[in-house]
């Protein structure tokens, strides 16, 4: 059993609130994580048929029978049974009560925001990060090994190869789960929308050129868009705000929670083909940049990440911010390192006065440099 780094926080929130929401992708383990860090807690899931019907057609004999210490998996399922909860968990005044997870963001956060704004802590779970899998000593031996396989915990769990998992993983995700959140008329366009999605990792995010080349309108790639976010298939990394410099690019870049499902989605069938493939530069950030959102989450923070980019090209991949104070990365899939990896964060840190020691480059070499523009982090240190 790998331990999880949100398994802290989690512990935490439940003597804080009545209610602890656990939100994330499906299978990224939040039912594994719940049960086995609350043993004496009851669980139940309402996507089992029977037990969805009972909490629908008596939602107060639901609530008597599961009155306290409860799991409750696919929440959302059922959102009328959120006001029973709000009313119960504010004549209880007690904290600990319930354990509510779900796969999708949208639907749960909507029932959320309508009866228990203020009751719960709201938590994400993604697949394993790197440090999760370094601890529990399942981590690939290789960097292009990690871009392919990707996070997900079954895959390890039953050993099953990523060529097998995703494309299942795939199929149930547009026949049940986006059915469920959003009339789509034809699926076979919508996989197509997903699979050029894929191919734009890393790139700034153009609606109107994805819309035409999936041949659909731009209202319906920005639809498409927002379901492929609130279901944790992908994510849009907005640019900087600080206006440094005029002329800075106001579109979002485009990246996946896990790079296996990228490289099933553009057809990598082996670990060989990622480190020949034209986007390993992007996959590569992406795995990178994930490892930053997934910290930030484990702590039960908001993630607070931009890029800088200005009209003429100058570019840092991924600013970090904290308080008043933003530590610049760029992210190189090279091994050996060049003095240009500090071109752009040469260019912001001109512009945003930031010292050296908020600048850093992430490579794929394993040599801790410390130049005068910054400092040279080898992936596997960080």
């Amino acid at each position: 059993m790998i331990e999880r780094a949100l398994k802290n926080k989690l512990l935490e929130m439940t003597t804080k609130y009545p209610i602890v929401t656990l939100t994330g992708p499906r299978q990224s383990g939040k039912s594994t994580l719940l049960r086995t860090s609350f043993p004496n807690y009851q669980y139940v899931s309402l996507e089992d048929p029977d037990i969805r019907l009972f909490a629908i057609d008596d939602p107060r004999g639901f609530l008597a029978t599961y009155s306290d210490k409860t799991i409750i998996d696919e929440a959302q399922r059922v959102p009328e049974l959120f006001s029973y909860i709000q009313t119960h968990v504010d004549k209880e005044n007690k904290e600990g009560m319930y354990l509510l997870a779900g796969s999708h963001n949208f639907l749960l956060m909507e029932s959320i925001n309508q009866s228990l704004a203020g009751r719960t802590a709201i938590l994400s779970l993604l697949p394993f990060s790197h440090h999760e899998m370094r601890i529990g000593n399942i981590l690939p031996n290789t960097i292009d090994k990690e871009i392919f396989k990707g996070g997900y915990p079954r895959l390890y769990d039953k050993n099953i190869v990523p060529t097998d998992y995703y494309p299942f993983y795939i199929q149930t995700y547009v026949e049940r789960d986006v059915r469920q959140m959003k009339s789509i008329g034809d699926l076979s366009k919508f996989i197509r929308f997903i699979k050029l999605c894929a191919g734009r990792i890393g790139q700034l995010l153009n609606f109107s050129s994805l819309a035409n080349e999936c041949g659909i309108s731009v209202s319906t790639a920005t639809a498409w868009m927002s379901l492929l976010e609130a279901s944790y298939i992908v994510y849009l990394l907005k640019p900087d705000h600080n206006n440094y410099a005029k002329r800075l690019v106001k579109s979002p870049k485009l990246y996946f929670y896990d790079t296996g499902l990228a490289c099933s989605l553009l057809d990598i069938k082996t670990a060989e083909q990622v480190s020949t493939h034209f986007l390993r530069g992007g996959l590569f950030e992406n795995l990178v940049i994930n490892e930053f959102v997934k910290e930030s989450l484990n702590k039960g923070e908001e993630p607070d990440f931009t890029f800088w980019r200005d009209s003429t090209g100058n570019e840092v991949d991924l600013l970090q911010t904290t308080g008043s104070k933003q530590n610049a990365y760029e992210i190189k899939s090279g091994a050996t390192y060049s003095s240009d990896y500090f071109k752009g964060i040469n260019k912001w840190a001109k512009l945003s006065r930031a010292k050296p020691e908020q600048c850093f480059a992430i490579y794929t070499g394993d040599k801790l440099i410390k130049t005068s523009n910054g400092e040279v982090i080898p992936w596997n240190n960080r």
